[in-house]
């Protein structure tokens, strides 16, 4: 019999057993299009009671860039400390590979990913790494759209590094696939991967690198907490770093759970136990 971990209408009845928060950004303080007010306001709560508030994105961009598409959600500042990104961490392991000759996978927007770094743009027949940041078009296309070209990317045996480990992530009411849903494909047809972000532990190691900073001494782990609403990267990156996750069910596993305001428990404690993790709550939505 599988048993589902408590549910609590408020995060002000969790909040005072941790100092740092390390909290999803898409389907926790926005959807897509537009802010979750609430939310919002839970995490400019904590911070004024003393806690840090670090956002961990699987974007495919920086993080300065990230806080003016937040802006424009009407993201409040008071939400946060600071922002760490899978675009943050793919930088990262550029850095590690001058001169490196890329073929980018992905939108025109996610170019800025790449903005100072020693790289070259190139074609297939001539690149020695990928880089997936997105689907070109994922208002239309799936990861089966990309099967020929993986194919042609495994034969020539490319690295391929994800930078944004999420398969969906909600646009308003709908969802659409994202770098990691081409990414495991092309794992599926044996490339190799590096996924840059979460539930991976180089983003988390950085942001609470950046909480440490903040609060001028590293936290120890049972005082961070996770917020996420997705099983395969938030809570399957709180349980390899050894942190505790405050779920969120009104996101990607919506439908999952039957009604997005009232999602079936016992269908939730499923989840969990296929998955083989349990989070230390579940909310419905981030609300003080």
């Amino acid at each position: 019999m599988t048993v589902a971990p408590p549910v609590i209408d408020r995060f002000s009845t969790l909040a005072a057993s941790y100092d740092v928060v390390l909290s999803d950004v898409w389907g926790v303080v926005h959807n897509g299009i537009t802010a979750y007010p609430d939310a919002g306001e839970a995490l400019r709560r904590f911070r004024a009671g003393g806690g840090t508030v670090i956002l961990v994105a699987n974007s495919p961009r920086p993080g300065i860039p990230v806080m003016s598409q937040l802006d424009g959600y009407g993201v409040i500042r008071e939400a946060y400390d600071g922002i760490v990104t899978s675009g943050d961490v793919t930088r990262a392991l550029l850095t590690e590979r001058p001169g490196a000759k890329v073929l980018h996978v992905g939108p025109k927007r996610d170019i800025p990913i790449f903005d100072g770094l020693d790289i070259h743009f190139v074609p297939l027949e001539a690149a020695d790494c990928v880089v997936c940041s997105g689907l070109f078009d994922d208002e239309v296309e799936t990861p089966e759209h990309y099967r020929d070209l993986l194919e042609r990317i495994r034969a020539r045996g490319l690295l391929m590094i994800c930078a944004n480990p999420d398969v969906v992530v909600e646009r308003g009411d709908r969802l659409v696939y994202c770098a990691g849903a081409v990414a495991d494909l092309y794992g599926t047809l044996g490339g190799e991967v590096i996924y840059a972000g979460k539930p991976h532990r180089p983003i988390y190691t950085e942001a609470v690198r950046m909480a440490a900073k903040l609060r001028g001494a590293t936290p120890p782990l049972q005082r961070v907490l996770t917020i996420g609403d997705s099983v395969r990267t938030d809570l399957a990156g709180a349980a390899g770093f050894n942190v505790d996750c405050l779920f969120v069910t009104a996101g990607i596993h919506a439908e999952e759970l039957g009604e997005r305001h009232d999602p079936d428990l016992g269908a939730l404690a499923k989840i969990f136990a296929q998955a083989g993790v349990q989070p230390k709550a579940v909310t419905r939505r981030l609300v003080w």
